[in-house]
């Protein structure tokens, strides 16, 4: 349904996208993954037509839209990571306005108003003013205002970002039933590995510009197919120790958080005695040890070096 080729970003000498290629499927719930500066939001503005491309294309349905955006626009909605609401107009008359926008007038405004309240759970607030709604409530009435025109398309960028988890689990479920229900496209990007494994059918990584790799989340997940994940839990922060044993011979990567160390290492890899004992070298307490099958987010960690969050 919606594809790019080769498409690239420059800025006089920083390249921000750089050949990215992907393709939704007409249906289909794609996740867009990277670090910050990775260019995930440049490649959507470029998708949704915000902004020309320095070279590469964006096709629908294998129409280029480049210079004729008016087809992709009519179909497609993008829900950015700042809200874009009146915070001294109601919920009401936010989606009143941004109806009248989209040419709805009469009952069909007055009907999908009250269609899209009941989807985000806010019929029953809607006349209070915006800037007196939680952070959550309103990046919900931000999710209504763009299903107003009922698009085929929707695009989320970070959409859960400092928000309430009532709100954040009352968002995700709109969204997933969006697409399961009412065969909505959509691309999502988010900081959060778990949304992505809940709502998403494939997934794109990228970082630096480009994407280094994609595929359904076992396809991914099959990158790591030969290693395991350890996980090891300390009574505090050891950091001289946890520097340490990053640099044990046969880990692969390793992250720490807080109180924590993960190690992604090969299967069969004799390295937890070696550990052990350089943990009672700094006299350090161990509190549990845990071996795990990769996750989405070891797969993003093995190649990008970084956490999704950094």
């Amino acid at each position: 349904m919606l594809d790019t080729d080769k498409l690239t970003k420059k800025f006089k000498d920083t390249v921000a996208v750089d050949n990215v290629t992907i393709s939704l499927r007409q249906g289909e719930s794609v996740g867009l993954l990277g670090p910050n500066g990775a260019g995930k939001s440049t490649a959507i503005a470029m998708i949704s037509t915000l902004m020309k491309p320095t070279s590469g294309d964006v096709r629908l349905h294998g129409k280029s839209v480049l210079k004729n955006n008016g087809a992709m626009r009519a179909i497609l909605v993008v829900v950015p990571q700042k809200i874009a609401l009146y915070e001294e107009l109601s919920a009401y008359e936010n989606l009143k306005f941004f109806g009248r926008i989209y040419g709805l007038t009469g009952k069909k405004l007055e009907g999908q108003i009250q269609y899209v309240l009941e989807l985000v759970g806010l019929s029953d607030r809607q006349k209070e003013l915006v800037k007196n709604y939680s952070g959550g409530m309103q990046r919900r009435v931000n999710l209504a205002a763009a299903m107003m025109h009922e698009p085929e398309v929707l695009i989320m960028d970070e959409p859960t970002v400092g928000i309430d988890p009532q709100s954040r689990n009352h968002l995700l479920e709109t969204i997933r039933k969006l697409n399961r229900e009412q065969g909505m496209t959509v691309l999502y990007t988010s900081h959060y590995m778990e949304e992505v494994e809940k709502l998403c059918d494939r997934v794109y990584i990228m970082d630096h510009g480009k994407v280094i790799a994609s595929g359904t989340k076992e396809e991914l997940k099959g990158i790591l197919s030969e290693e395991e994940t350890v996980w090891i839990e300390f009574d505090k922060s050891y950091p001289k120790l946890f520097e340490k044993l990053g640099q044990i011979e046969g880990i692969q990567h390793a992250v720490t958080d807080e109180h924590s160390l993960k190690l992604i290492i090969p299967k069969g890899a004799r390295v937890l005695g070696t550990l052990f004992h350089e943990a009672e070298r700094y006299g350090a307490q161990i509190i549990n040890v845990n071996v795990q099958t990769p996750t989405l987010e070891d797969v993003f960690l093995r190649l990008t070096g970084r956490k999704l969050r950094d």
